[in-house]
């Protein structure tokens, strides 16, 4: 997995963040062990224990269950993993669309604008 982990944000909302993103893409699919804290940590050059909290948060949302001698397993709930998209895809479209309207583009110059990008036109 690769880690970007920039300055001006909190550390741990970014492997939240990234966490994420690898669990809806498949990176590590459902019911897929991930790999230990430590190990993570240091591949994303990181202090385990932000990355511990990382990781709980994730528990936390019913994203990752922990299995005290097998480590962590992504959820099987293929429910939770689609709401999770939905709700990522929603945030890019969202910031999508107000910088669309920062450059004095109304609904239909943005749609044209999609249209042609996906090349339906």
């Amino acid at each position: 997995m690769e880690w970007n982990i920039t300055g001006g944000r909190p550390v741990y909302v970014q492997l939240v963040e990234q966490l994420e993103l690898a669990l809806v893409t498949g990176t590590f699919p459902p019911g897929s062990k991930i790999p230990p804290v430590r190990e993570l940590a240091a591949d994303a050059g990181v202090n385990p224990n932000t990355m511990q909290r990382a990781l709980q948060e994730l528990e936390s949302r019913g994203l990752l269950q922990a299995q005290r001698t097998a480590g962590r397993t992504v959820t099987a709930d293929a429910d939770a993993l689609k709401a999770l998209r939905h709700k990522r895809a929603s945030a890019l479209a969202e910031t999508f669309l107000q910088q669309m309207k920062a450059l004095g583009l109304d609904r239909t110059e943005t749609e044209e604008l999609l249209r042609q990008t996906a090349g339906e036109e």
